[in-house]
């Protein structure tokens, strides 16, 4: 899964830098796009990455990237580059959502996802969908296409059958390395291990050898916020959920104001992580409360909130985001971050552990 940038000079800053917030300031000028994403958060060390599985990681994060600015540079809207570039992570399968999301202790796969627009407030959110196969796609139809913000489960699905939206067996979703994931995380905590889903591949003849650590993707959530050219700003975020999840259960990701929040008095934020707490805290929308109430830089209220709020109920997860006058940031407290991000004539960064910038 490498893949070879010939648009973007690529930098993986290897610095050293090992500040609590892990900071990544940066700005855009007046009229320049900027992109910032995340591929989920979580207990993720080198000492459990191979150098393989690093390079491919990295190499995600860059693909959904370079979808955003493709859309950018063609002088699309951040609304329509935050989906093309989700699109990308819903494809990836070593991200967790669409094909490479995580399983239910049902042993379904059940995705939610949320994009919001800065400029007109305008938001959509799905929750609980199984047969979509992009639901980002289904998130904007839902904000574009009808008069309400959330739709979940059955209805979600149906109602992206209406409009077009491409359609799939839930076993489309499944991945081998998911699925041994969770069979080992059902039998270490003794309950039952579901029936292989049906339509799923044959099981392999050998154990799988190349599975990460069971906390690798226990904050597991693809996001991204951008700027376009006109200084519109727009978030979305997507995920599989959280591994062996029971009873219906749905984080932050599709709570506007929680997982997701943009508006152009303020700021765009995706965030990813353990998403009751996230959702108590309204993690998104405080962030850019403090922004536009109290005039913070944006890296000084991610900090507030993750770093201090968050971390004060034990909360764990992180945040990225940018602002309309293009200040760019990220901040999380858990061991690493698949992160990135861009601004127009600049290179690409990306980082996925703490001691990166």
């Amino acid at each position: 899964m490498y893949f070879r940038i010939a648009s973007l000079a690529l930098v993986f800053a290897m610095t050293g830098n090992a500040q609590t917030s892990t900071q990544a300031a940066m700005t855009a000028k007046s009229g320049q796009w900027a992109i910032v994403a995340h591929g989920g958060a979580g207990v993720i060390e080198r000492s459990s990455m191979t150098p393989e599985r690093d390079k491919a990681y990295r190499a995600g994060v860059a693909r959904a990237i370079e979808a955003a600015q493709a859309v950018l540079n063609h002088d699309g809207a951040a609304v329509d580059a935050v989906e093309a570039a989700l699109k990308v992570f819903e494809d990836d399968p070593l991200f967790n959502c669409g094909k490479g999301a995580v399983f239910t202790a049902k042993g379904t796969n059940e995705l939610d996802a949320a994009i919001m627009d800065g400029k007109t407030l305008k938001a959509g959110a799905v929750a609980e969908v199984t047969r979509t196969k992009h639901p980002i796609s289904l998130a904007k139809a839902v904000m574009l296409q009808s008069p309400h913000v959330f739709l979940v489960g059955e209805g979600a699905d149906e109602y992206a059958a209406t409009v077009g939206l491409e359609q799939v067996p839930n076993s489309y979703f499944f991945t081998e390395r998911r699925w041994q994931s969770l069979v080992n995380q059902l039998k270490k905590n003794g309950k039952p291990v579901p029936q292989r889903p049906e339509g799923a591949p044959p099981a392999p003849s050998e154990p799988q050898a190349d599975l990460e650590t069971p906390d690798a993707h226990k904050y597991g959530t693809t996001g991204i916020a951008v700027r376009d050219r006109h200084g519109n700003v727009a978030a979305g975020t997507t995920t599989g959920g959280t591994q062996g999840k029971q009873f219906g259960r749905v984080g932050d990701t599709p709570v506007i104001g929680a997982g997701t929040y943009a508006s152009n008095d303020s700021c765009a934020v995706s965030a990813t992580g353990t998403g009751e707490y996230f959702i108590r805290l309204t993690v998104a929308s405080r962030i850019c409360s403090l922004v536009q109430y109290r005039g913070m830089p944006l890296q000084a209220a991610m900090d507030e909130v993750v770093q201090k709020q968050l971390g004060a109920i034990h909360g764990d997860g992180g945040v990225i985001g940018l602002t309309p006058d293009g200040q760019l940031a990220w901040s999380f407290n858990t061991p690493g971050m698949f992160r990135g991000k861009l601004v127009e004539g600049g290179q690409l960064q990306i980082g996925i552990y703490r001691d990166e910038p």
